[in-house]
C-alpha cells in the first residue's frame, strides 16, 4: 500500500503547539506565575491529545504524507524545490504518542517536583520546546526538516541538563553526579552532552551530504522508491556507516555513551524526558526510519552487498553497549545513574533488534521487537525515573547508601518502582518488557547471530541483578544513618504529593496492561509493521539458521533461566540480606578488582578525559604558550615597537616652527618639479 496525499492537521499542530507554548511562557510569566505553570502543562496536554487523535490512522493501517511548499531555488542542480511535510505511518504515530503522552505526564509531575524553583520560566520554556522539537523530528518526511528537530533536542538537552548551572556545592547531594575525581557539576555535564553528541552529528551530516550529492533528494519516500540506488554502492556503504554516527551519539551507544550517565545532573523530570520520551529515542527512531531505505539498497538484486555492514555495525554496537552499560549499573552508587546505565543498555537491545533485522530476509521480528521495546521501555523507564525523583525528594540524596527502608514511608512509590523494575528485568508474562525483549532475543537467534544472542542473554542476568540491587538498597533493609539524622532534625520520609505519584502510577499500570496483553499486542504490531514495510521491501526467503517455531520456546526458556541467574545473588545480597556485600567483595582479590573496574566505568570515561580530552587541552596549552604567546604575541609586540620607534623618529620633523615648515614645503615642491621635468624629457 502506497502513501496517500492528504492534509492531516493533528500531525502539524502537535509539534507547533508546544513550540508556541514555549514562546508564550515568558509572556505568561509576566501575567501570573500560576498561569504560566498551568498553561505550560496545558500546551503539552494539547499535543498529547492531538497525537492520540492520530491513533485511528494506525488502527486502519493508513499511511499518509502531507506536504507544503517550503523553499524554491530555480536553476539549482539539486533541491530546486524543497517541501516541508509530515508522515503519518505506524512508526511515526507510535513514536509521536510515546513522546507526547509521556511528556505530558512528566509535565504534570513537574508541578510538584519543581515547585518554588526560582527559574521556572526557563524550565517550562525548554521543556515545551523539547517536546515540540522531538515531535517535529518524529513526524518529518525528510532529513532536512528532521535536522531542525534533531538539533533542537540537542540544544534543549544542553540547557536542561545544566539547568542548575550555578554548580553550588550546597547542591552536592541533589544535582552533581559521580564521586571523587569523576564528580561533575551540572554546567559541565550539559557541555559534555552537547559536545559528545556533536561528534556523532558531524559524522551523520557528512553521510547525508554524500547521499544528497548522488541521490538528489533527502525525502524518505523518494529515497525508498529508488533514489538511494543512484548512490554508488562503494560510496553508499561508508555514507551509511557515517549516518549511523548520529544515532550512536544521540542514543548514547559505544563509543559515545559516557555523556548520558552524567546527564543525571539535571532535574529528575528532565532525566525522565530524555530517557523515556525524547533525546535518546531519537537515534533509535532514525535507525528505524532509514531501515527500509538501506535494507532495499543492501538487498537490491536479491543478495546482500557491502551496505549490509551498516546492520552488522548497528547490531554489534547495540549488543556490546547493552552488556557494558549493564555491568556499569551493577556497581553504581547513585539511583539515577543506575537507571541511566540501564537506559543505555536497553537502547542497546533496540539497536540490536533493528540491526539483526537488516541481516536477514525475515526482518519483521527484529524490526518489530526494536520498536516494541522502545514503547515498552518508555513506559517503565519513565515510571522508574519519576519514582526515583520522589525518592530523592524524600531522602534529600542521590546516593543509595543514604536510603534504605523507604518502603515503610513510601509504599506507593515502592510498589510502582518494583513493578516497573520487573518490566525492566523482563519478568515473564505480566510485564511488557518480557515480550519486547524476547522478540529481540528471538530475532538474534533466528537470524543466525549466535554470538549476539549469547551477549543479549547474558545482559538479561545483568539487568536482573542491578534492578533488584537498586530496589533492595533504596526501599528495603534498615534506615540509613543519613535518614536517621534527617529524622532527628524533624525531616521524616513520606510519600510524594499526589501530583507526583499519580503520573508514575499511571505509567506502571500501563506497563502491566501492555504486559497482560503482550501476546496480542506483539502479534498486532507484527502484522502492522509487516503491512507497513511489505510495500517498501520485497519479501524473501528466511536467512536464519534456527527455525522460528523452535525459537518460540527456546528463547523464553533461556531468558527465564538468565533472569534467575541474575536474581539469586541480588536477592541474597540486597533483598534477603543473608550475605554481606562488603564481605563477599572483600578488601582485595579478584572480586574487589572487578568491582573497582565496574565502579570506574570500565575506565572508558577516564580514558576519554586523560587521553582524548587531556591531549587536546595539553595541545591547547602548548599552542597558547609557544604559538600564541611565544610567537604571534611576540611578533605583534615587536611590530608595534618598531612602528612606535619609526613614528617617534618621524615626529622629529614636525617641529611646529613656521620657517622650518615653509622650507620643507619649498623642498617638496622643488622635488616635484624636478620629477615632472625628468618625466617630460624622457
Amino acid at each position: 500500500m502506497a502513501y496517500a496525499m492528504e492534509w492531516v492537521w493533528p500531525a502539524w499542530l502537535c509539534w507547533i503547539i508546544p513550540m508556541v507554548g514555549a514562546g508564550l511562557t515568558p509572556v505568561l510569566a509576566k501575567i501570573d506565575k500560576r498561569v504560566r505553570d498551568y498553561a505550560a502543562v496545558a500546551f503539552s496536554l494539547a499535543a498529547a491529545a492531538l497525537t492520540l487523535s492520530m491513533i485511528p490512522y494506525l488502527l486502519e493501517g493508513r499511511m499518509i504524507q502531507s506536504q507544503v511548499e517550503w523553499i524554491l531555488l530555480p536553476g539549482s542542480p539539486i533541491l530546486g524545490s524543497l517541501k516541508a511535510g509530515v508522515l503519518v505511518d505506524p512508526l511515526s504515530v507510535i513514536l509521536a504518542n510515546v513522546v507526547a503522552v509521556i511528556g505530558a505526564l512528566i509535565m504534570i509531575y513537574s508541578l510538584g517536583y519543581m515547585k518554588d524553583d526560582p527559574s521556572l520560566t526557563r524550565y517550562w520554556f525548554f521543556m515545551n520546546l523539547f517536546i515540540g522539537d522531538m515531535l517535529l523530528l518524529v513526524l518529518s518526511d525528510n532529513f532536512i526538516q528532521l535536522l531542525f528537530g534533531w538539533e533542537g533536542v540537542g540544544l534543549c538537552s544542553y540547557a536542561l541538563i545544566g539547568f542548575w548551572y550555578r554548580d553550588s556545592m550546597e547542591d552536592w547531594l541533589r544535582c552533581w553526579v559521580g564521586e571523587g575525581r569523576e564528580a561533575y557539576p551540572p554546567s559541565h555535564c550539559g557541555m559534555k552532552a552537547f559536545i559528545t553528541t556533536r561528534i556523532g552529528d558531524v559524522a551523520m551530516l557528512i553521510g547525508l551530504f554524500i547521499i544528497l550529492a548522488y541521490a538528489g533528494t533527502l525525502n524518505y519516500l523518494e529515497l525508498q522508491e529508488g533514489a538511494i540506488l543512484r548512490v554508488p554502492v562503494w560510496l553508499l556503504a561508508p555514507a551509511a556507516i557515517l549516518l549511523l554516527g548520529g544515532p550512536i551519539g544521540k542514543s548514547a551507544q559505544l563509543p559515545l555513551m559516557e555523556w548520558l550517565p552524567d546527564a543525571m545532573a539535571g532535574p529528575t523530570t528532565v532525566s525522565a524526558l530524555i530517557h523515556a520520551a525524547t533525546m535518546v529515542k531519537a537515534g533509535v527512531y532514525l535507525v528505524g526510519r532509514i531501515f527500509p531505505i538501506l535494507y532495499t539498497a543492501a538487498w537490491h538484486g536479491g543478495s546482500p552487498n557491502q551496505i549490509i555492514n551498516f546492520f552488522y555495525a548497528a547490531a554489534w554496537i547495540g549488543a556490546l553497549t547493552a552488556l557494558v552499560a549493564g555491568t556499569q549499573a551493577m556497581a553504581s552508587t547513585e539511583i539515577k545513574k543506575v537507571l541511566a546505565y540501564s537506559t543505555v543498555s536497553q537502547i542497546g537491545y533496540m539497536m540490536l533488534g533493528l540491526g539483526v533485522a537488516g541481516t536477514t530476509a525475515e526482518y519483521i521480528i527484529g524490526y518489530t521487537g526494536g520498536v516494541f521495546h522502545l514503547m515498552s521501555h518508555a513506559l517503565f523507564k519513565a515510571a522508574l525515573f519519576l519514582a526515583a525523583g520522589a525518592v530523592i525528594h524524600a531522602s534529600h540524596s542521590r546516593f543509595m547508601h543514604h536510603m534504605g527502608g523507604l518502603k515503610r514511608g513510601m509504599p506507593i512509590t515502592f510498589w510502582s518502582a518494583t513493578l516497573a523494575g520487573f518490566s525492566l528485568m523482563g519478568v515473564p508474562l505480566a510485564f511488557s518488557g518480557f515480550w519486547s525483549k524476547d522478540m529481540i532475543l528471538e530475532a538474534s537467534l533466528t537470524s543466525g547471530q549466535t554470538h549476539l544472542f549469547i551477549i543479549a542473554a547474558l545482559t538479561v542476568a545483568v539487568t536482573a541483578f542491578y534492578t533488584l540491587r537498586m530496589i533492595g538498597l533504596a526501599f528495603l533493609g534498615e534506615e540509613s544513618s543519613h535518614l536517621k539524622a534527617l529524622g532527628e532534625r524533624g525531616v521524616h520520609v513520606h510519600e510524594a504529593p499526589r501530583v507526583m505519584w499519580i503520573p508514575f502510577t499511571i505509567l506502571t499500570i500501563l506497563t502491566i496492561v501492555f504486559g497482560l496483553q503482550g501476546s496480542t499486542l506483539k502479534a498486532w504490531l507484527e502484522e502492522g509493521f509487516r503491512h507497513f514495510l511489505s510495500h517498501l521491501i520485497p519479501a524473501g526467503a528466511a536467512g536464519g539458521s534456527i527455525p522460528v517455531h523452535a525459537s518460540a520456546w527456546l528463547v523464553p526458556g533461556i531468558s527465564a533461566a538468565m533472569l534467575v541467574v541474575g536474581s539469586i545473588p541480588a536477592y541474597l545480597l540486597y533483598i534477603g540480606r543473608s550475605l554481606d556485600p562488603s564481605r563477599v567483595v572483600g578488601e582485595g582479590g579478584a572480586l574487589k578488582a572487578l568491582w573497582r573496574f565496574l565502579h570506574r566505568r570500565w575506565y572508558i570515561n577516564r580514558f576519554y578525559y586523560r587521553v582524548l580530552l587531556g591531549s587536546f587541552t595539553g595541545f591547547s596549552r602548548w599552542a597558547l604558550s609557544y604559538l600564541e604567546l611565544g610567537g604571534i604575541d611576540r611578533f605583534n609586540y615587536a611590530l608595534s615597537g618598531a612602528v612606535q620607534r619609526f613614528s617617534s623618529w618621524l615626529r622629529r620633523s614636525h617641529t611646529g616652527i613656521l620657517p622650518y615648515n615653509m622650507v620643507g614645503l619649498a623642498a617638496g615642491l622643488l622635488l616635484l618639479i624636478l620629477l615632472l621635468l625628468r618625466a617630460s624629457l624622457g
